[in-house]
């Protein structure tokens, strides 16, 4: 029995980020895939939960259980921090556009949206205050000005820093799921 999956020999796909035709679009997805930035740093913070997760161990079998839960309650912190982290990006749906960010999620409607468009402007590097020449994708909404735009995804953000053509792929599909839903 060829099991195709273990072997080097088949091709492979070149658009596998194209959802198939059966997927759901009312569900939320994300049109591309969390950049090394974030994954290691979500990576780094289960690492850290780990370690206190121990120290809460220890800490109930020699001290009290009192100590041992607020160390539990700290790792169970950690945790919703790498979680929340990893879930921060860019969604869409046949509903709309929304923006998870670490603390905030903002969700527009496919009939407040005018356009999604890429433009280039000086970004913020890892979201820190530093500034560098990149792209940006940004929403434009009906009754907001040019000056109010809304910035979704930059080129030097968690997810596309040092990925220029999975920033083009991911921009791209987003500008597509705009363009489908919002021609009314």
């Amino acid at each position: 029995m060829p099991l195709p999956f273990l072997t080097a020999d088949r091709a492979f796909e070149a658009a596998d980020d194209v959802a198939l035709p059966f997927d759901d679009h009312d569900r939320w997805r994300r049109p591309y895939r969390p950049g090394p930035w974030r994954v290691g740093m979500a990576a780094l913070g289960l690492l850290l939960a780990s370690f206190v997760l121990f120290a809460a161990v220890i800490i109930a079998l020699t001290g009290t259980v009192n100590e041992a839960a607020v160390i539990f309650g700290i790792a169970l912190a950690v945790i919703a921090c790498a979680l929340r982290l990893l879930r921060a990006g860019v969604w869409v749906s046949a509903r709309g556009l929304r923006r998870v960010n670490f603390l905030v999620t903002r969700t527009v409607p496919w009939e407040q949206v005018v356009a999604v468009r890429t433009v280039q402007q000086p970004v913020r590097w890892l979201g820190l205050p530093r500034t560098v020449q990149g792209q940006a994708l940004m929403l434009v909404r009906q009754g907001r000005s040019a000056d109010d735009m809304p910035t979704l995804m930059t080129t030097h953000n968690a997810d596309f820093l040092a990925r220029v053509a999975a920033f083009d792929r991911a921009a791209d599909a987003i500008e597509a799921w705009a363009a489908e839903n919002t021609r009314g």
